[in-house]
């Protein structure tokens, strides 16, 4: 048993199956983004859109198909996508929207860690992926706004559900934070994901 899963770890930690389930999951969200833009639900197809922008960064970049996110960060990312795809209730559909804007904060902070010289402390760290969360949480409250002013839209509903969506996505930003120093800087270092050219580029 215990071989299984050291097997399924040395599979999962690979980095031509990391690079194959990233791009997956990319395909995914280009897709949520074109079948929200076919139903007129703007915003969606714009945040899938940029999650899916973000996770092509590093491959773009560094001109190599491999050099992707840890498809778990994107499994985060996606994850919300799909709840607010399937979302039946308010709630459910809210609570969809701060995982996601999580989500958002997690990707830029894990690619500022493993892709560029920053290096952060551990409470720094949290912090970072918290204050991240808000600003997203705040940019998203202005495109909704704008989206209502102009479109006709009617996302933000009232300023006090608003302040409370400040709220629920600081709450959300700090277990995303603990999540990040946790496992992605932690238990599975993403660096060592990457290609050995890649990496020889980032020491």
């Amino acid at each position: 048993m215990a071989q299984r899963v050291s097997q399924l770890d040395a599979l999962v930690e690979d980095k031509r199956v990391n690079a194959g389930l990233a791009w997956l999951l990319v395909g995914f969200l280009l897709i949520v983004a074109a079948g929200s833009l076919l139903q007129d639900d703007l915003l969606w197809a714009l945040f899938a859109g940029a999650v899916a922008a973000l996770a092509l960064v590093p491959p773009v970049s560094y001109r190599n198909t491999e050099a992707m996110l840890p498809w778990e960060v994107l499994v985060l990312a996606a994850l919300p996508v799909l709840g607010r795809e399937l979302a039946t209730l308010a709630l459910t559909t809210r609570v969809a929207t701060y995982l996601s804007v999580a989500a958002l904060a997690l990707i830029v902070a894990v690619e500022l860690h493993v892709f560029t010289p920053v290096r952060m402390t551990h409470w720094f760290a949290v912090l970072f992926v918290v204050i991240a969360t808000i600003a997203t949480a705040g940019v998203w409250a202005v495109v909704q706004w704008l989206s209502d002013v102009y479109l006709g839209t009617q996302f933000l509903g009232s300023e006090y559900r608003l302040m409370w969506d400040f709220v629920y996505a600081t709450v959300v930003g700090a277990f995303a934070g603990i999540v990040f120093e946790l496992y992605f800087r932690r238990v599975i270092p993403a660096e060592e994901r990457l290609p050995i050219d890649v990496q020889e580029q980032l020491r």
